[in-house]
């Protein structure tokens, strides 16, 4: 680990920009230090990864991280890299997505921790929810001109009608004030110094050391601010997306195993900018993976380990391991065995987009034909014929195991008294599902 938390972030790719000053205050005294969380949503996708581990590091390099999440800013919406006004909220919702979010940066960060250092989580809708307009319009909003809040790229970008942009109503206009004045308030309140997130969120954040260079004076005004890279793929597309849509760190909403196959899935020139940012291996073992991995690229070296680490990050050592063990069960030479092992949930993922038919369970009792369990009753292959040439040629598997004309489907093929699992090749695959 390098001695400082800059220094550290710069080699891993992870300091977009950085004010002046900055550095040198990390680097002189244990420093508290926020990231604020929109609540959009229930849960956070890992789009919300990289500030999350930003706050670990803080906490792993001794100073205080405060996690935000923002009950009162979610009731506006950030303008920020956005090209038209987002829906509002209504409270319930918002409050739903408020305690789901606490509840994902808790596995974390432990906001229950004694030590000096110990993580703060805080919900700006309880210093905001208090707040008069006529108070904040008087307060916060003499404090900033109307001039420095238009030359923002996120305000420009929205009044010039850049991107299809329809305007920006007076709501999310006062945005950076709000996001402004959670700054001042922490800064007031738990002699927080520093505020960081996405590079996107450079505009709000250094309104924020603005107000309080202008609302305190002489020693009180020191305020600093640092952002990190939005990531992206190499072949332009965006981070974080699958083709179900968002990659959620809540198991209920994106399986173990369809998280660990996204970072599996990772190309050569991802894995190796992503082992830096969403890791937390040191300097050397990163660069002998990358050396091993250009070496003999074909056996995935650094895609395998960034799947392991931030699997295991995310969700568990255990949770890894049954999504390994998933993932490496079609090869599997005891497949029978080892599938019976998967829970249902795991076991539909890994087969998710393959064909399923449905047989009474009792036909299986009796036994159920391969012509019939692949044309006849399940319409797996076009026709009878089709079948009958098939298993002649060898080519029929049931439950990796070839099969000739004359086998009957019994509940002892059954996987967990469910399904059966029926190759033609080693290209297609179809399931048998008992109802």
């Amino acid at each position: 680990m390098s001695n400082s938390i800059v220094e550290e972030l710069r080699w891993r790719g992870m300091v977009h920009d950085i004010m002046p000053g900055t550095e040198e205050q990390l680097n002189k005294e244990m420093t508290t230090a926020y990231i604020g969380f929109d609540p959009t949503s229930d849960s956070l996708h890992i789009g919300s990864l990289v500030p999350i581990i930003l706050l670990v590091h803080l906490k792993n390099f001794g100073h205080r991280p405060i996690a935000l999440v923002g009950g009162a800013t979610g009731m506006i919406g950030d303008p920020s890299g956005k090209s038209d006004e987002r829906n509002l909220l209504d409270e319930a919702t918002l409050n739903h997505n408020v305690e789901g979010i606490k509840g994902v940066l808790s596995r974390f960060l432990d906001f229950d921790s004694k030590d000096e250092n110990a993580p703060v989580l805080v919900n700006n809708y309880d210093w905001m929810k208090d707040f008069s307009f006529i108070d904040f319009a008087r307060d916060v909003g003499k404090r900033i001109t109307v001039n420095y809040m238009m030359a923002k790229d996120s305000v420009k970008k929205r009044l010039s009608g850049e991107e299809g942009s329809v305007g920006m109503s007076f709501t999310e206009f006062t945005y950076q004030l709000i996001q402004g004045y959670d700054f001042y308030y922490l800064h007031q309140n738990f002699n927080c110094l520093l505020q960081m997130g996405g590079s996107d969120q450079w505009g709000n954040i250094t309104t924020g050391t603005e107000l309080v260079r202008r609302m305190n004076v002489g020693e009180e005004t020191k305020a600093f601010a640092m952002t990190c890279p939005l990531i992206t793929k190499a072949d332009g597309s965006k981070f974080g997306k699958s083709e179900g849509g968002n990659v959620w760190l809540d198991p209920e909403k994106t399986s173990v195993y369809k998280f660990y196959q996204f970072w599996l899935n990772t190309s050569d020139e991802d894995a190796e900018k992503y082992i830096k940012i969403f890791t937390f291996l040191d300097r050397a073992t990163i660069a002998g993976l990358v050396e091993a991995h250009q070496e003999a690229p074909h056996y995935r070296i650094l895609q395998k380990r960034l799947a392991e680490e931030v699997t295991t990050f995310v969700h568990s050592k255990e949770a890894f391991e049954t999504a390994e063990k998933a993932s490496n069960i079609l090869f599997s030479k005891s497949f029978k065995q080892d599938i019976q092992t998967l829970d249902e949930k795991t076991f539909l993922d890994v087969f998710e987009g393959v064909p399923q038919a449905e047989l009474p369970i009792s036909d299986f009792d009796e036994g159920v034909d391969m012509i019939g369990a692949l044309a006849a009753r399940t319409e797996f292959l076009a026709s009878n014929g089709e079948a009958r040439r098939s298993l002649k040629e060898n080519a029929i598997a049931v439950n990796k195991e070839k099969v000739k004309e004359d086998y009957l489907l019994t509940r002892d093929d059954l996987i967990n008294d469910r399904y059966v699992i029926i190759n033609k090749g080693k290209k297609n695959t179809y399931i048998i599902k008992a109802v």
